[in-house]
């Protein structure tokens, strides 16, 4: 499901997503119509997997594409949520983006270079990944000063790239050094966030969120 006010947009997306294989089912010019529709829906009619929201829609166009991603994962847990804006809205995403769940992703549309970028971003999110654009990391660890103060130059790049859902063998090829280096890297972190060790991969992904979430 998509929910865009722009027309040009709404239907460049559909036309979009439909040349990546995905099926939309519904497409909206204002995130009411997009949660009234999902409430509505007969029985039978297909759920979506992913819901792709602008941030900044009517009738204020300031932050109703934000908090109805948030009322989207309280009724629905589990959905995936692509926030796909011009602009970086922090007081809400902050309460997105730090619950630590999955299925999760923030993107700025001019910086969204091709098709298959998209595609990934829409699947990573359907499949429970977080996909952020570093853009956005930065606009957020931004509005709360600096408290990585404590991280070396090194561990504040790898902590960027962990924030964007890349993997250890991805940072290492980024910054060309070894997987063990990365790997000592990320445990240095967690120890300086006061991260407790889950035992889980997806920990990874959201160390950054979970460090928002201080």
């Amino acid at each position: 499901m998509l929910a865009e006010d722009s027309v040009l947009l709404r239907e460049g997306l559909v036309r979009l997503f439909d040349e990546a294989g995905f099926e939309t089912v519904g497409a909206f010019g204002e995130a009411d119509a997009l949660l009234a529709a999902l409430d509505d829906s007969a029985p039978g009619t297909p759920a979506p997997d992913v819901v792709v929201l602008d941030v900044r829609m009517p009738p204020t166009f300031r932050d109703e594409g934000v908090r109805a991603a948030i009322e989207l994962r309280r009724r629905r847990p589990g959905l995936g949520v692509l926030l796909l804006s011009q602009y970086v809205e922090g007081t809400y995403a902050d309460e997105l983006l730090s619950s630590g769940e999955g299925g999760m992703g923030y993107l700025l549309k001019d910086r969204v270079a091709s098709l298959d970028e998209l595609q990934d971003a829409v699947e990573r999110v359907s499949a429970g990944g977080t996909v952020l654009d570093p853009q956005v990391v930065r606009e957020l660890l931004g509005r709360r000063g600096d408290p990585l103060a404590r991280l070396t130059p090194r561990e504040r790049e790898v902590l960027q790239l962990m924030a964007e859902g890349r993997t250890n063998t991805a940072i290492a090829g980024q910054l060309f050094i070894g997987v063990g280096a990365v790997e000592k890297n990320v445990t240095s972190i967690f120890q300086k966030l006061g991260l407790e060790d889950s035992g889980t991969d997806h920990r990874r992904v959201l160390a950054v969120l979970a460090w928002l979430q201080r």
